[in-house]
């Protein structure tokens, strides 16, 4: 829950982000979850796996308000560029770090307000978290991230299947020690953003029934196999779903192709 006082908010524009990921660091693949299964036996579930260069790790996603739509095998290419086709040289998914866009057509859409969680079978290095048309919504974030690339043809990436948006990163001092991180865009944001770490739970609360807003995630590696000696980040990655009421933006209503 947010705190009734009024926050001491500082924005950092798209390129400071990218900034401060380092000119030092390369693009590397990233393993991307392929969805395998779903049920709607305690609101919603599907199963998934990450095969890396020594593991196959389990990934659960659970959301028990339901989502919008899940895609396990076919249907639209929703990480293409925009115009069709994929060029991950131009990809608003790649970027400095990442280094291929996510695989096929895998993704979850959401629309309901509540909260979800990801969970993995073994700890995960460097987690990617990939996102589709974050328009009319927000992720705020009680760890710090970076943004890797989002979809805008004024800095040569290609826009994405919505169409083109910008995406930045607020930080809010809540008093007391406490920040959030918040992950907020303009028009229609399709991008990529990386946590630092080990982690083996990935959650948030979504505040917007915005129908759709989607997402993937992907990893560097296990923390064995990146950092090792690692042990997952103090309890689980929170994300907390942020409409947002105020910005000016247009919802719009997408219809599964």
């Amino acid at each position: 829950m947010i705190a009734s006082f009024t926050p001491n908010v500082m924005r950092t524009l798209a390129f400071t982000v990218l900034a401060g990921v380092g000119t030092t660091v390369q693009a590397v693949p990233i393993h991307w979850t392929d969805w395998t299964s779903n049920n709607s036996a305690n609101g919603f579930t599907a199963e998934g796996s990450i095969t890396t260069t020594t593991s196959t790790v389990d990934v659960t996603y659970n959301n028990p308000a339901g989502i919008g739509f899940i895609q396990t095998d076919g249907g639209t290419d929703y990480w293409q560029n925009r115009g069709g086709g994929r060029d991950d040289s131009t990809s608003p998914y790649t970027g400095s770090f990442v280094d291929n866009s996510p695989t096929g057509s895998d993704l979850i859409a959401l629309r309901y307000a509540g909260t979800q969680t990801l969970s993995f079978s073994e700890a995960i290095a460097n987690p990617i978290f990939s996102y589709v048309s974050l328009n009319g919504n927000g992720y705020a974030f009680d760890q710090d991230f970076d943004i890797l690339s989002f979809g805008n043809a004024s800095d040569g990436n290609s826009c994405g299947y919505w169409g083109c948006g910008t995406s930045y990163k607020e930080i809010v001092d809540l008093g007391g020690g406490l920040f959030e991180y918040r992950l907020l865009g303009t028009g229609e944001p399709h991008g990529s953003l990386r946590f630092t770490g080990a982690f083996d739970t990935v959650s948030w609360r979504s505040l917007s029934n915005e129908y759709w807003n989607g997402f993937t995630v992907g990893v560097q590696g296990t923390a064995a196999e990146i950092i090792p000696n690692s042990v997952p980040e103090p309890g689980t990655l929170v994300l907390l779903g942020l409409g947002l009421a105020g910005v000016g933006l247009k919802r719009k209503k997408k219809t599964i192709q």
